[in-house]
């Protein structure tokens, strides 16, 4: 098995130690940006991992949640993304999580969503296979047109049961009457202090529970049933497209050297280098926009 050690993948979401990763690669040459090299391996894989991170979505303009953005008024993301904070102050975290939500409801699908989503469609009908796996919360490839995505950090447009545990897909807006209008970013803003049965509830019959974000938190496990299913795809793709990673969310930033690790081509597509760059094949600089549409498209030798 590609994931040996399943204790590291329970570390949760947002590790970001860069020097999780040791130990011998393939090759440790310097990664060249060789298009022409490239897609006569693409032209031959027959399975296809593609990992996505915020990158791919900040060119639809969903903030990333970093640098300039790390900041929701005046507490760190990461300080509200966790239980705890959802457990002390459910209707600050709420507030939070539907200002995301609300922002990338209005978003659209970019250059690289509908590129993925397109080669998925085209080389279904030959017999290939396209997987994306993201880190991604947003709807965006599925709004795109990709079918087969696993999502291991989760969905914003779903939401959980703190009671009862169902998971529903919800793409209401606002989610419920109490959250309408909230949710503003400002430093100045008061917290709305909702009262938590005004709060999204459960609809399950006899619930009426607490709704949670079907995200992962920080410190939380990811969802073992998905990591079962990287791990497939891991073993089985016999080419990998790392786009729009910062490679330095763990597990996640695992992905790409695992699959180099065993002799398969890599390639990276991002605006800079990465912690992991020296452990892929390819590195295509720049927008994914840009880059990854002429990756993907149409081989001369596909036949349709």
């Amino acid at each position: 098995m590609l994931l040996q050690n399943r204790a590291v993948f329970a570390l949760g979401l947002r590790m970001c130690s860069t020097n999780a990763m040791r130990g011998p690669v393939v090759d440790t040459t310097r990664p060249n940006s060789d298009m022409s090299e490239f897609r006569k391996l693409f032209s031959k894989a027959k399975h296809i991992a593609i990992i996505t991170g915020a990158g791919v979505s900040a060119e639809s303009g969903v903030p990333t949640f970093r640098g300039e953005n790390e900041k929701w008024r005046k507490w760190q993301s990461q300080d509200l993304a966790t239980p705890e904070a959802f457990s002390r102050t459910p209707s600050r975290v709420w507030e939070f999580y539907h200002y995301r939500r609300e922002l990338a409801l209005r978003k659209r699908p970019s250059a690289a969503h509908l590129a993925i989503a397109e080669c998925e469609a085209r080389l279904k009908k030959q017999g290939r296979s396209v997987v994306v796996i993201t880190q991604c919360i947003d709807d965006l490839h599925h709004q795109a047109g990709s079918k087969h995505v696993l999502k291991v950090h989760g969905s914003l447009m779903e939401t959980r049961c703190v009671s009862c545990g169902e998971v529903t897909v919800n793409k209401r807006s606002p989610i419920c009457a109490a959250l309408k209008d909230k949710g503003a970013p400002d430093p100045d803003v008061a917290d709305a202090q909702i009262p938590v049965d005004k709060l999204p509830r459960c609809n399950e019959r006899d619930c009426r529970g607490l709704l949670r974000p079907n995200v992962v938190f920080f410190g939380e496990t990811l969802d073992s049933h998905i990591l079962t299913k990287v791990e497939k795809e891991m073993e089985t793709c016999d080419l990998c497209l790392v786009v729009g990673t910062s490679s330095i969310v763990y597990p996640a930033a695992m992905f790409g050297p695992q699959i180099a690790s065993r002799g398969v081509p890599v390639a990276e597509f991002n605006t800079h280098t990465t912690p992991k760059t020296e452990y892929f094949t390819h590195h295509f600089q720049g927008p994914c926009g840009t880059t990854l549409p002429p990756a993907l498209a149409r081989h001369e030798s596909e036949v349709i």
